[in-house]
Formats: C-alpha cells, sequence, structure tokens
C-alpha cells in the first residue's frame, strides 16, 4: 500500500508540473543550421603555386574566384570595367581610373599605387610579359595610373589589363604570395594543396557586394573518366572540358545533368610547309581535308572552322573553298603526278607521302589520322609522327609537311594576338616559308590602328591572304562544353573563355 501511494503521489507532481508548463511559454526551440552551399568543381590543370602573376597561374587564381583583374571580357567578347572604370588613350599613353569602392579581402583599398607595383611585378616575374618592363607605369593619384608604352599600343586592354596573368593582388598585405595571397575576388584561399585540391571560402568583405556560396572545392582530375565517374556518383557537381563520350552519356539523362554548349576560341589548324610543298601539293590537301567530317568525329566538341576566329566575330568573316577531290587530284596531276598502280600518286618513280606532326593532346592525334585517311581516299600517302611536346620539336625545327597544333586563337575579343603569332614574318611559324610584303604591312597596320571597324577589316584581308595561299589549313575551334549538376548555375559556362569560373552569383541549391 505504501508503494501504491508514493507511486500515486509522484505521478500525481508529474501532472502538476506537465500542467504548469503549459500555461507558460518557455524560449523557442533553436531552428536548424542550414548546411553551408560548398560546390564541388573539377578541374584539369593545378598549379605549385597561386601567386597570379608567375607562369599560368593567373588563369587558375581567376577560376578559384581569387583574383581579378582591372578590365574584364564578357560573354559576347566586350571589354567591360571590372577594378577599373574606364581607361582613355592618348597616344602611348592611357590613363586608367579605378574603382573607388576597389579593395581586397582584408578590407585594404586598392590604389592606384598597388596597381601600378602589380602590372611592373608582371613584367618582372612572367617571361611571356617581359615587355612590360619598358612601359612606364606611373600612380599619379590614389585612383588613377597612366601607362606609357614605348609605341602606340591599342590593344593594351585586351592583350595585358584583361588577362588573367595580370591579376591584381595585395604585395604588402599577403605574408606568402605562392600559398595564400590577398586578392579582390569574391573568394579567398582556404586551403591550398600545391599541384592538389585548392578550397575557397567566401569573402566577407567583397567590394561589389553579397557571394552567394559559402565555399568551393576544385579537386584536380586531369583524366576523363576520374571527372565522368565523379559526376555520376555526385562527388563533383560540374566541370568544363566534356569529351565527346561523357557528353553522350550526360546529354542521355537531362534529369541529373545540365549541359551547355558554346563555340569557345582555342583553334585546331595545320600549317603546310611551302619551303617543301608546292603550291597544287598544298592547294590540294586544303581541297581534301574535310573540317565537317572531322568535326562530326569528334562528336560535336569542335566546330568545323573557315578561319581563325569565329564566324560571328568581325574579325571572322573569310571564305574558302569547298572540299573538293576532283579538283584537289586535277591540281596533283597540274603538277605532273600521276596515279601508280597502286591507285597513289607518283612523279619520277617517288610517291607522294606527305610528313605529318602531331602531339598527344586537344583531339590532334584523332585529327591526325583523319586527315591521314582522307589524303589516301584521293591517292596520297601520308606518315605520322606523334610528339609529346610541339614547341620544342617540329615547330621550332620546321621539320614538316603538315605540322598540326592547337592554341587560343582569340584571348579576348581582339584578332591581333593570334595574327601576330602565326603571319608574322620571324614567328616560329614562319618556319613552314610563308612569306608576303604585304600581309606583313598590313600586320604592322593592323599593330597600331585604333579604329576597332577598321581592325576588323584589316584582319580578313590578312586571314584571306593566308588561306588563298594555302598557307594553313585551319581545322576546328573547340566548342566549350560543361556540365553541372541541376541547379548550379554561374560557373563560366557562357563564357568562350576558360580563365572565367565562378564569381559571386554562382549559386547552387
Amino acid at each position: 500500500m505504501k508503494r501504491i501511494s508514493c507511486l500515486a503521489l509522484i505521478l500525481a507532481v508529474c501532472l502538476l508540473l506537465g500542467l504548469s508548463a503549459c500555461g507558460e511559454k518557455g524560449p523557442p526551440a533553436p531552428a536548424p543550421a542550414s548546411a553551408p552551399k560548398i560546390l564541388k568543381l573539377a578541374e584539369s590543370f593545378a598549379y605549385a603555386s597561386l601567386d597570379a602573376h608567375k607562369d599560368w597561374n593567373g588563369w587558375y587564381t581567376s577560376i578559384y574566384g581569387l583574383t581579378e583583374t582591372l578590365f574584364k571580357v564578357g560573354d559576347d567578347l566586350s571589354v567591360q570595367p571590372l577594378l577599373a572604370q574606364k581607361a582613355e588613350a592618348d597616344g602611348r599613353t592611357w590613363t586608367i581610373t579605378l574603382d573607388p569602392a576597389a579593395a581586397f579581402s582584408n578590407g585594404k583599398a586598392l590604389t592606384a599605387d598597388m596597381a601600378a607595383r602589380n602590372l611592373r611585378r608582371v613584367g618582372e616575374v612572367n617571361e611571356r610579359f617581359s615587355d612590360v618592363k619598358d612601359y612606364v607605369i606611373t600612380a599619379v593619384d590614389e585612383h588613377t595610373l597612366t601607362i606609357t608604352t614605348p609605341e602606340v599600343y591599342p590593344t593594351l586592354l585586351t592583350d595585358k589589363l584583361t588577362n588573367a596573368a595580370f591579376g591584381i593582388m595585395d604585395l604588402d598585405g599577403s605574408a606568402d604570395l605562392d600559398n595564400a595571397p590577398v586578392c579582390t575576388g569574391p573568394f579567398k584561399v582556404k586551403s591550398f594543396e600545391p599541384e592538389g585540391t585548392v578550397e575557397v571560402a567566401r569573402n566577407e568583405a567583397y567590394w561589389k557586394g553579397s557571394v552567394k556560396l559559402d565555399g568551393v572545392v576544385f579537386y584536380y582530375m586531369n583524366d576523363d573518366e576520374s571527372k565522368l565517374m565523379a559526376m555520376q556518383s555526385r562527388e563533383i557537381d560540374g566541370y568544363s572540358g566534356v569529351t565527346a563520350a561523357a557528353k553522350e552519356i550526360y546529354a542521355a539523362d537531362p534529369a541529373s545533368y545540365v549541359l551547355t554548349v558554346i563555340p569557345a576560341t582555342r583553334l585546331q589548324f595545320y600549317v603546310l610547309n611551302e619551303n617543301r610543298l608546292s603550291d597544287q601539293v598544298r592547294k590540294a590537301v586544303n581541297l581534301t581535308v574535310d573540317n565537317d567530317a572531322i568535326a562530326a568525329f569528334l562528336g560535336g566538341t569542335v566546330s568545323p572552322a573557315m578561319g581563325p576566329f569565329g564566324a560571328g566575330a568581325p574579325y571572322g568573316k573569310v571564305t574558302k573553298p569547298k572540299v573538293d577531290t576532283a579538283a584537289a587530284k586535277a591540281a596533283l596531276e597540274a603538277d605532273g603526278y600521276t596515279l601508280n598502280a597502286d591507285g597513289m600518286y607518283e612523279k619520277d618513280g617517288q610517291v607522294l607521302t606527305l610528313h605529318i606532326c602531331f602531339y598527344h593532346a586537344r583531339s590532334l592525334d584523332s585529327i591526325a589520322l583523319l586527315i591521314q585517311e582522307q589524303l589516301k581516299a584521293i591517292g596520297v600517302a601520308a606518315a605520322l609522327t606523334g610528339v609529346e611536346d610541339a614547341d620544342s620539336t617540329y615547330r621550332v625545327t620546321g621539320d614538316y609537311d603538315i605540322a598540326l597544333y592547337c592554341m587560343i586563337a582569340d584571348q579576348a575579343g581582339d584578332p591581333y594576338y593570334a595574327i601576330n603569332a602565326l603571319f608574322r614574318q620571324g614567328s616560329d611559324w614562319a618556319l613552314g616559308g610563308f612569306r608576303s610584303d604585304e600581309c606583313e604591312a598590313l600586320i604592322n597596320e593592323l599593330q597600331s590602328e585604333t579604329d576597332v571597324t577598321k581592325r576588323a577589316d584589316l584582319a580578313n584581308r590578312i586571314v584571306q591572304m593566308v588561306i588563298d595561299d594555302n598557307a594553313f589549313g585551319f581545322v576546328g575551334l573547340f566548342n566549350k562544353t560543361t556540365v553541372t549538376a541541376p541547379g548550379v548555375r554561374n560557373i563560366g559556362e557562357n563564357s568562350p573563355f576558360d580563365f572565367y569560373a565562378v564569381g559571386a552569383e554562382t549559386d547552387m541549391p
């Protein structure tokens, strides 16, 4: 009985306490914390340093959302202000006005003196831009600097001030430029593994406003199969540079993957060695190589090229003859070649055999094989030589009949870079034998012309001369193909350039 009475008393007290609690409002339970938005992306290259001014590091500090340049190139190839508000040219001198709001992630304002020091440093530490050492770069006041070049330089913005190598860093406030530079971008370094994984976190003090993501992880994956598997297992949320095989897989499952394909600026081309091939043989090659068939074989990863630039650019308005194998054979026969019993063209008892050089990247190995087959179909033999590094072999020796290569032809919405690199007398590709005093004069004119319309006209005339001479063959322009998980957006998928990726507007579900 005592046990029952005791139990009843306990129950009564509990009931009384429960009723009392119902009459009072305690503090609300804390809301569950939302998971941080951390985007996971794969990149095909990784470097040992985050110093934007050295080597090609600036491409990746830009991709990571760490560094910004004074100007940027829009998706429509237009030059747009970024850290700077405007640029004005007066002869050899450019006056750059900075955005007064521009600041580093540590809160320090970007000054003209710091910007000038950054630009000068690029010329000192990066041999690709050693010409900057000849510039006079001066801070006029807190937000204004001038750049005076040895000659009139109308493409300073596109060649230099939009180039990712000219990303701005706090040279005084960065304790370690290689591993943790202080920059102006929407993200800052969280962790850095040289030639490995890079993690960035939101820059809470971003000078242009709020940043949507909490952070991004960039995994180094240079193997296409690894990226495909990581995407399928949801270990990553996206990447650019999708292969034709992976593209088919993603396209078959639109509920799980979003594909964005846009024309880009990386050019596949070949040089026809005029020192070794006659006019008629070069003509026959260009009438035989079928860009449409090559693009189809490469599964939509490239678009057939008419010239070095996209047809939509004002400086991409050129024409070239359509594939015509009958005309190709006629050209060979006009040059004295005849078909032998094996169906191959020969002259003086020697079978016409073209030496094709290529390197094992950017689908050039596949293109070499396809060109070999296309030439064989008209009776021309081809011997293939594949190398790992064209820049230390056939490009600088000139030992080829046909040399395949790949480069970014349109770096920032202007044609001069590619024209100067490919067609200028004295360039590496001059070893291919193309020489035209008229073309050289037009290139010199293009170098100093400031009117955009006139620049486009000059570029079109120059490229048309090269096409008409059968000095080069332009095969394809790579499409930029990006895959993302549904809801992921603004990772540079609509930019034709590889060095833009995450930004303040990058987001995920």
